[in-house]
């Protein structure tokens, strides 16, 4: 078997598209045999994707489990998760992809950490469902329809604006949903954690280490990480690593040799047990686990 999985880009179908595009589930279940992948098998986002099904019930996999989803579910895909569509359910909707400078361009006017919140898998659950009375979906109507518009004067302005205004609707309802973060400033020193986890991946897995990065104690980093993701800033490390090797193990024709030194690991074999400890697979079962 090949560890290789589909990256997937942004690729418009028209060439008057602006960075972002909607496309119904059916026509992607439909006329899946023309695509490059199939989407029924694990393929990594090179966009983002918010994926609103308007009915049926079914599940979705995203980063290596399955999750239900039903009519009304939002899902949050962003760019670099590893996703598969289950067309065997009676699910319907639409896919609102965008490319990360068309969504930078949307909100450049908001502040940072809230852009950080809107799509980051850590804070929250990638699904979130849309009351039946809530005014969503009729925004999302209204943006469908100025997107299939082929004489709509400004269109570009208008889709924009319409879009905004439908992610601002569907955080309003997260916060309802769920633990909203009212403390700001906790939210950067975890977007700074999480960023410095990234840079230097291959140099420490200590939680220590980066509490002094960010010139913190290892308590106060540790109270934040259970305060807003209900984590260790141990676990919070641990997730990462586990989830950029397992990233790595079907995308890349790295060894496991190689990856294990990738990942800052000295011995291959600490790597292995590592692995094993977090997920109870080797890195070869894993591997043999998402090819079935």
């Amino acid at each position: 078997m090949t560890k290789d999985i589909p990256h997937i880009k942004f690729n418009a179908s028209t060439t008057e598209n602006f960075g972002f595009e909607i496309l119904p589930i059916e026509k992607i279940a439909r006329e899946k045999e023309k695509y490059n992948h199939n989407p029924e098998l694990p393929h990594q986002l090179k966009f983002y994707n918010l994926i609103f099904f308007t009915s049926g019930s079914g599940r979705h996999f995203i980063d290596f489990n399955w999750f239900p989803v039903q009519e009304n579910s939002l899902v949050y895909l962003t760019k670099e998760q590893v996703n598969a569509f289950d067309f065997s359910a009676n699910l319907n909707g639409f896919c609102i992809i965008f490319t990360e400078q068309y969504f930078v361009n949307c909100f450049s006017n908001l502040p940072e950490d809230f852009v950080f919140r809107l799509f980051n898998p850590q804070l929250f659950s990638p699904i979130l469902r849309i009351p039946k009375l809530s005014d969503f979906r009729t925004y999302f109507n209204l943006l469908q329809q100025e997107f299939s518009s082929t004489e709509s004067f400004n269109q570009k302005s208008i889709i924009e604006s319409l879009f905004v205004i439908l992610i601002s609707k569907a955080e309003d309802l997260k916060q309802n949903q769920t633990f909203h973060i009212k403390d700001n400033s906790k939210i950067k020193v975890f977007q700074k954690f999480t960023s410095l986890i990234e840079t230097h991946l291959s140099k420490s897995r200590s939680a220590d280490f980066y509490a002094r990065e960010l010139s913190i104690t290892y308590k106060h980093l540790n109270v934040i990480c259970k305060e807003l993701v209900n984590k260790t800033a141990k676990t919070v490390i641990d997730d990462f690593i586990i989830l950029q090797a397992k990233r790595n193990l079907i995308n890349s024709s790295l060894k496991i040799t190689e990856l294990a030194y990738k990942l800052g690991f000295e011995d291959p074999t600490n790597f292995s047990k590592y692995f094993k400890k977090h997920t109870s697979l080797t890195p070869n079962s894993f591997i043999k686990s998402i090819s079935k």
